[in-house]
């Protein structure tokens, strides 16, 4: 019963893993039909997505922490329960401002999902099989990424948009079943736990402003008040934030978590790999579109060999991890992205598409290997106390990468068109082509430095591992 418990958990976490990454970019597809649906102007309607990212971001380490306290399975079903009910209100919407605070409740359904669905599966595999079970985890978000677009863009077509929150009702059904029939109930929580309100408001307030500072800088500029400011209370924030949870007894994030060298450096590798991951998330489609001049339909065909190949690694990694210790995975992994994307930097606009399919399978591989393994030695090294909160920590360390990597590669590509321009051209995508890829050259060469950056971290995170279970007396495997 227990060998099939476990299964079915993976399905559960899974579903919801698929679900909210699905959401997350199902919408984006639906923008200008939104616009005209409402009424409305691109501005407002972008706040649909924006609404929900900042959300979700900022309430995962809050959420991870619920899950610590009162139960994961219990935070879990009720993040589904929400996220589903929420699903429905948004294919209500009576106005753009409903569907906004929606998809904010979407939002808050989705991080309860998302901060305890590894914790969960943490305990419900042995050791031996965490790695192979993050790793399946980490192809139902390649799934996602693959299903959300093409899956929005035949609703749109044949259905409507109401069709694109529709979905997520019988998706959230069959993962609340599962999660009921696998999930072990939770065990009583210990008495005398007090949730940390104060924490948890200036670490919101200090996420959203960083966040919504690191969205809106290449719109405003970024040396507009507005960003400026926000940039300085997210500072602010911050520094309350960490001053706040050392002096107080039971603190939201206990910060003396980040003591386990192993769980810290591995969680900075992350950040910094996610970094650079997200020069080609932006740049890369764009590339397609000026440089070869190719359709959305060509383009999203050539985008789906990354996921594609994460997917495929995603599992292997994992089930390498388990055997042979996850030290070498993740440096073989970054090497691997670094060469990727340094070989993307080297396009122009006689590159045969082929030769940039083939770094891009090569990219999703490198990521693949890299992840499994980095976030089963994370979530392995935190205390299981606090497995929720780890859990929630890599999911806001990939959002702030990713939101803070696409605002730093949108900055680097646009100084260098340029600059080889010999002076602003507005607007950027009028660049002639040869321009356009020698701004995405520049920008993906640091892309591969930040991969290879992120090798330092990783490499002092297996030594500190190594020295862990050689004092504890254990095996140690690279």
């Amino acid at each position: 019963m227990e060998e099939r418990r476990k299964w079915w958990a993976l399905a559960a976490v899974g579903s919801g893993v698929l679900i909210s990454t699905i959401d997350g970019s199902i919408v984006n597809i639906a923008l200008n039909t939104l616009v005209q649906a409402f009424q409305s102007n691109l501005n407002v309607v972008e706040w649909v997505v924006l609404g929900y990212l900042l959300t979700l971001a900022c309430t995962l380490l809050i959420m991870g922490r619920l899950g610590d306290m009162y139960g994961k399975r219990r935070i879990y079903l009720i993040g589904f329960t929400l996220f589903t009910f929420a699903s429905l209100l948004c294919a209500t919407a009576p106005s753009i401002w409903a569907l906004i605070g929606f998809r904010v409740l979407q939002g808050i359904g989705a991080a309860m999902v998302q901060a305890v669905g590894p914790a969960l599966l943490v305990t419900a595999f042995p050791p031996s099989q965490r790695g192979m079970a993050l790793g399946a985890i980490g192809s139902f978000v390649a799934a996602g990424i693959l299903i959300g677009p093409a899956l929005g863009g035949i609703l749109l077509r044949y259905v409507g948009w109401e069709a694109i929150f529709l979905v997520n009702l019988p998706i959230g059904a069959l993962g609340w079943w599962l999660t009921i029939r696998s999930i072990a109930p939770d065990q009583p929580a210990r008495p005398g736990q007090r949730f940390d309100l104060v924490g948890a408001g200036l670490l919101a307030l200090a996420l959203f402003c960083l966040l919504l500072g690191l969205t809106e800088g290449p719109l405003w500029g970024w040396s507009d008040g507005r960003v400026i400011g926000l940039f300085a209370a997210a500072l602010i924030g911050g520094v309350l934030f960490l001053v706040w949870e050392w002096r107080t007894p039971q603190p939201m994030l206990n910060l003396r978590i980040f003591r386990r060298l192993a769980f810290s450096l591995n969680l900075l590798a992350s950040l910094v790999l996610f970094l650079g991951l997200s020069f080609n998330l932006l740049l890369t489609p764009l590339f397609f579109q000026l440089v070869y001049q190719f359709d959305l339909q060509r383009t999203g065909f050539m985008l789906v060999a990354l996921p594609v190949a994460l997917s495929l690694m995603s599992p292997i990694s994992g089930r390498l991890s388990d055997r042979v210790g996850p030290r070498l995975l993740t440096i073989v992994g970054l090497v691997i992205t670094a060469v990727a994307l340094l070989g993307l930097s080297a396009s122009t606009p006689v590159t045969p598409p082929p030769q940039m399919l083939g770094f891009l399978v090569l990219l999703g591989i490198g990521v693949g290997l890299f992840q499994s393994p980095n976030n089963s030695t994370v979530l392995g090294n935190a205390p299981p106390e606090a497995l929720g909160v780890a859990s929630g920590l890599l999911a806001v360390v990939r959002t702030v990468g990713q939101t803070g990597g696409i605002a730093l590669a949108g900055a680097i590509w646009a100084s260098q068109i340029f600059a080889l321009n010999g002076g602003p051209i507005t607007p950027i995508t009028a660049a002639p082509p040869p321009i356009l890829a020698g701004g995405y050259d520049v920008a993906m060469r640091v892309a591969a430095l930040l991969a290879v950056i992120a090798i330092v971290p990783s490499l002092a995170g297996g030594r500190a591992l190594q020295r862990q279970f050689a004092a504890a007396g254990r095996p140690v495997a690279d």
